[in-house]
């Protein structure tokens, strides 16, 4: 059974960052500086700040301590924040949806700098147009892409899924199951289908990369031009080969996919 219809006027898109502190490889990742006093989290924010389909932005916090640091961030930027399981993202997710009274939630991880925001326009008017549950990009490389998930949906994924697709990988239920929802992929260009590339921060090779571009493309922020972000890993090989260990090339939502739609020209 799928979601109920929902209309275009009642339509509401927060974006939910989970956020938490810990870390094996590389401690405290959203709160890993990209430049002089701004923070992963921080940029991330401006970039959601800068989404005028965006309707609202709120942190889902782990439980913690630790974790205390991002209400400030929070308080700082003027968004909301909730409070959650430090195991449970995606009730965390579902909370943060519901703090702001959502029909919709954008969900990237707190981990990613860049986004491929040249496509959130197209990616929202397929979803709220074609009336999906999920609608997401595919085939850019791995931190550019986005998900947008009917409320409905992250809560029909939470109740029926096991508890390892409750956690960080809270989008495994739904494509596990995705005969059971409305699923849209979205492909990406066809010189942005770079599967061969990472652009997220889990290790300090990342965090190296992903300083560099900052640094030399933050003249074009809050919303950096994918097509300069990849030409600048294109020209700095020895950057890309740092990373190249940990590029995995598989496509998480592809199979989910129930037609065809042609890439953007």
């Amino acid at each position: 059974m799928h979601s109920e219809k929902r209309t275009k006027q009642n339509r509401r898109l927060v974006a939910a960052l989970a956020c938490r502190a810990g870390g094996t490889r590389l401690f405290g990742k959203p709160l890993q500086t990209l430049d002089q006093g701004i923070s992963i989290l921080d940029h991330i924010l401006e970039e959601m700040k800068a989404a005028i389909e965006i309707d609202a932005i709120v942190l889902g916090i782990s439980e913690g301590i630790e974790n205390q640091i991002f209400i400030d961030v929070a308080n700082r930027h003027d968004i909301g924040y909730i409070l959650g399981d430090q195991k449970d993202v995606l009730q965390r997710l579902i909370q943060c949806g519901h703090h702001e009274s959502a029909s919709d939630v954008f969900r990237i991880t707190s981990e990613c700098p860049f986004t491929s925001w040249e496509m959130l326009p197209a990616v929202w008017k397929e979803h709220t147009n074609n009336n999906n549950d999920i609608t997401v990009t595919e085939f850019l490389p791995e931190g550019l892409n986005f998900e947008i998930y009917s409320l409905a949906s992250l809560e029909k994924s939470h109740k029926e899924g096991n508890d390892d697709e409750r956690s960080e990988f809270c989008s495994a239920y739904a494509r596990r199951c995705h005969d059971k929802f409305n699923i849209q992929v979205i492909p990406c260009q066809e010189n942005w289908n770079r599967l061969d590339l990472r652009l997220t921060v889990d290790n300090p090779e990342d965090l190296i990369l992903c300083r560099a571009i900052f640094k030399n493309l933050k003249n074009t922020k809050p919303h950096i031009p994918t097509e300069e972000i990849l030409k600048f890993v294109d020209r700095h090989p020895k950057l890309h080969r740092l990373v190249e260990p940990f590029v995995d090339m598989t496509p998480l939502w592809a199979h989910c996919q129930k037609e065809t739609f042609p890439h953007e020209k």
